[in-house]
């Protein structure tokens, strides 16, 4: 006898205690966008509009104002991916290439490129459409690495992955910059 006592209190607290504000359901209701008014300001909606665009407006670019990104144009970096000789026969099957390029300083990578089923040797082009986060400026003295990673995560290093970077630092508009894959982990 207690447990539905204690049931029925159970769920008359949560009851009680749920504050979802839930409209009860209307039969052939149409969906429709929010009312977004009391949320965000006047001028909201347009500052919505441009949030689908790659590039900032032409006014602010032009003016250079909050958003423009003068390296959006920069010459990517070309160069061309190879393998040394002794670790040929190492290159696993359907692995991916990840190019990476960082600021002079290292850090976190400014441009990454995942390039699956790559073969050898592979010209590459990285440029700023490849920046991980699109308001860092693609400038200055980069170091480039790659590696060809097994299970294709980015994240994991898996003992016989391989890796390699370029010599020096290359500024965006580089070309023949070469990557050898001479280390395996």
């Amino acid at each position: 006898m207690l447990r539905p006592r204690l049931l029925a209190a159970l769920l008359a607290l949560a009851a009680l205690a749920c504050d979802r504000n839930v409209e009860p359901f209307v039969p052939g209701e149409e969906p429709r966008q929010p009312d977004l008014s009391r949320i965000f300001p006047a001028g909201a909606e347009r500052a919505e509009q441009r949030a689908g665009l790659e590039s900032p407006p032409p006014a602010a670019a032009e003016q250079g104002g909050r958003g423009a990104d003068p390296t959006a144009e920069a010459p990517p970096i070309r160069g061309v991916v190879r393998v040394a000789d002794a670790l040929a026969s190492r290159v696993p099957p359907n692995a991916v290439l990840f190019l990476i390029a960082r600021g002079g300083g290292g850090g976190p990578p400014l441009a990454v490129q995942r390039i699956p089923g790559a073969r050898f040797p592979l010209e590459f082009e990285l440029g700023p459409a490849d920046r991980m986060i699109r308001t860092l400026p693609f400038a200055g003295e980069l170091q480039l690495t790659a590696r060809l990673d097994q299970d294709g995560d980015a994240g994991s290093r898996t003992p016989g992955d391989l890796e390699g970077a370029a010599a020096g630092a290359h500024a965006p508009g580089a070309t023949g910059v070469e990557i050898v894959l001479d280390r395996a982990l």
